[in-house]
This record gives structure tokens, sequence and C-alpha cells, in this order.
């Protein structure tokens, strides 16, 4: 099958990772790919993507939205039509593009879905604030123009629903990681850093990633000298926490990781993942965390509680992470038994529900019911009766 793909290329996040490995995953299973993202130069391919792309120019892109310009309409209705694909698939980006895209493709007869990757803050919650309460009223009204949508839990599936998207057009596709890629193996990172227990936070250094409270319960724990705590990743927030927990509290600061043998050996190495988010999607990171067998702490957000559900893990309560953590970090430090236990039991659920391979099998099957369709046509927002 052809296949168009739009997504994110940069900055990190967790678009990047997603199209990267869905791309290539699908480009492994003998599809062809063409990969169209915001950027300013046409490129002959990539080491990472491995299929051709099309560049989309933009005035300004970050982790959390893009703008394009004007030009890049045209840019994608005439990469589009040169490229003619049986499907396209957007990993949304938070662009205005966004919304265009099913009007383009339906002039184009090619029926497009979407992934909607938006963090929510999970059950009994108020949804979200900020930019994703936001995105969440901005797409509700406009998801229904694609044939379907790819969301990762069916708690976002009802959120969405509930929110006026056609539940028969929300399709729930967890996200999956390469289990062989992301195992347990041999690591020196602990010798690296001269440790006896290595817990981990991975992610992005952003205020809805709550890492402040993972970093005050470390240090109000008083953790041991052996044990040390690796902040991977960058931020906003990075500037403003790290001159305040150093060293001196057994925590070591790495930065943006974009070598991904270096981010396994981290993870192979490690004892405990720790993820205190207010909100997420589903976090790969932590399916990545799983993978690799290490215990894994992560608040009930988004899907990430159901990831952990029934043992697989522990469960934090978004209101009381640092105090939690405050009991918890030292139980894990004085008893690795508990981690190792609780590693296993993480790695066997991510290889019952969460494996790349069971999810491109399911996107498969979805392309294939999409192409079989007739072609929907956009539906009407907002109209009025006539009075």
């Amino acid at each position: 099958m052809r296949i168009a793909w739009i997504g994110k290329k940069s900055p990190f996040c967790g678009n990047v990772t997603y199209s990267r490995e869905i791309t290539n995953a699908l480009l492994e299973r003998g599809h062809e790919v063409s990969f169209l993202h915001f950027a300013q130069e046409v490129s002959q391919g990539s080491k990472e993507l491995n299929c051709p792309e099309v560049p989309l120019p933009f005035i300004y892109k970050s982790q959390v939205y893009t703008i394009p310009t004007f030009k890049a309409t045209k840019v994608l209705t005439d990469s589009l039509r040169q490229i003619k694909p049986d499907i396209v698939h957007a990993s949304l980006t938070l662009s205005p593009l966004d919304f265009l895209l099913p009007e383009i493709c339906e002039k184009l007869n090619i029926p497009v879905i979407a992934t909607f990757h938006t963090a929510f803050a999970g059950k009994g919650a108020k949804l979200i604030s900020g930019t994703q309460l936001l995105a969440y009223q901005l797409y509700a009204p406009f998801l229904g123009n694609y044939n379907n949508v790819i969301v990762f839990s069916q708690l976002q599936r009802e959120l969405l629903a509930r929110m006026g998207v056609p539940a028969q057009n929300i399709a729930v596709i967890p996200n999956g990681v390469d289990v062989n890629k992301y195992s347990p193996g041999f690591s020196t990172i602990k010798s690296e850093f001269q440790a006896e227990r290595l817990f981990v936070y991975q992610g992005r250094l952003a205020p809805e990633k709550n890492v402040e409270a993972l970093l005050r319960a470390w240090r109000q724990a008083e953790m041991g000298p052996q044990s040390k705590l690796l902040i991977v990743g960058d931020g906003p927030l990075r500037a403003s926490l790290e001159p305040f927990y150093g060293p001196e509290y057994g925590i070591i600061w790495l930065g943006f990781v974009a070598d991904d043998n270096r981010r396994i050996e981290i993870l192979r190495g490690a004892d405990v993942f720790i993820l205190p988010s207010l909100v997420e999607g589903l976090s790969l990171s932590l399916l990545e965390g799983m993978a690799c067998g290490l215990a894994c702490l992560a608040t009930d957000v988004g899907a990430d509680g159901e990831v952990l559900q029934d043992g697989a893990g522990v469960v934090l309560d978004t209101n009381r992470v640092r105090s939690q953590l405050h009991t918890l970090l030292p139980l894990f430090q004085d008893h690795p038994e508990l981690a190792l236990t609780l590693g296993q039991k993480a790695r066997q659920r991510v290889l019952e529900r969460y494996t790349l391979n069971k999810n491109i099998t399911q996107l498969e099957k979805l392309y294939e019911e999409i192409v079989k369709e007739p072609r929907f046509h956009l539906r009407p927002q907002h109209t009025k009766k006539a009075v």
C-alpha cells in the first residue's frame, strides 16, 4: 500500500518518536511510505526514516504546536497529487493544516485518517488545562471530518465521543514498542555513575510533567549515596530546577539523549522508572522502560494508569505524588527484589498488549478497511436550523 504520512521529525517529542517508529515498521512490512513534515529544506532521505521526505514550509514550530506558511497548503496539495497515495495518515501536529487536510483529501479523493495524541488528565479529573484543553476544544468539532481517528485508550475514545466525535469513527490502537530493541540486557551504566541503585525520569522538563514533585521527594527522602536519580530530557524548566537539585543530592542531569542505543543502555542498567505527569496520552517512554524490565511508577493520567493496572507497576495519585514518592523511593532502594519482580511484570504486560508488531497489524487492518469504504464527505460544522 502507498501511504502518505504527515507528522513531525523535529523538535523531539512523543509525536516524533511515534512517526519514526510507525513509518519504519510500515516500510519493513513492504509498504511504500512518503513522509511529509515541516522543514525548510528538501531532504533526500533520512537515516531515521529510510523513506522519501517532503518538506512543508513553516513560520514557527515547537514541541507543542506548529505555524505553517501560507504556501504550505499548496505544497501539501501538490505533493499528495504527485504521490497518489492509497491513504493519508496524519499524526496531528497541532497545526492549522490539521483542519484543512480532510478537505484537501476529499478534493483529491484520498481517504485520510488521523492520530490524536493530545494528553489528558484521566478518570475523575478535570479534563486538562492550558494548551491541552484548548486542543480538545478546537479539534473535537473537526475530527469527525477524518475517515477515522486513532487514539490510544478506550478512556480517550469515550472522552472524544462525549465531545461530539462520532464513536464509530474512533479506533483504539495503543502505542507499541519494539520489544526486541527495548529489552532487558547488559549495561555498564551503574558503574559509570558509581551507583548501586539507579532511578530514571525520561521526558520533557515542562510543567505538565510534574518533575519538581519527584525532585522534592527525592531530596526529602535523603536517599543513600549509592542511589542516583538520572534526569533524561530537556525543556523550559531545566534552568530553574537544576541549580537546586544537583549532584550533592545524587541527581544527575543528562539532558536530551538522541542516541537510541544510549537511552536503551540507561534503561537496561536502571532499576526504577518514574513518570509523575499531570497529563499524558500513552507515554512511549513508559512503555520503553517497561519493555526493558524496569519497575515503573506513573500517575493515573491519560492511559498510563491503565497500562500499569493489576500489578504491572505502581500507580500514583496526581494529588499526592510527592508524599507517595517520599515513601516509595526508600522502599525500592532498600528492597531490590521488589524492583526486580515489578520489572518482570512490566515486561510481560508490554509483551501481552503493547508491542509495535501488534500495533502495526491493527493499523494495517484499519487501512484496508478505510480504503475499501466509500469516501466520506465532510460534515458541515455547527450549521444552524432555519427559523
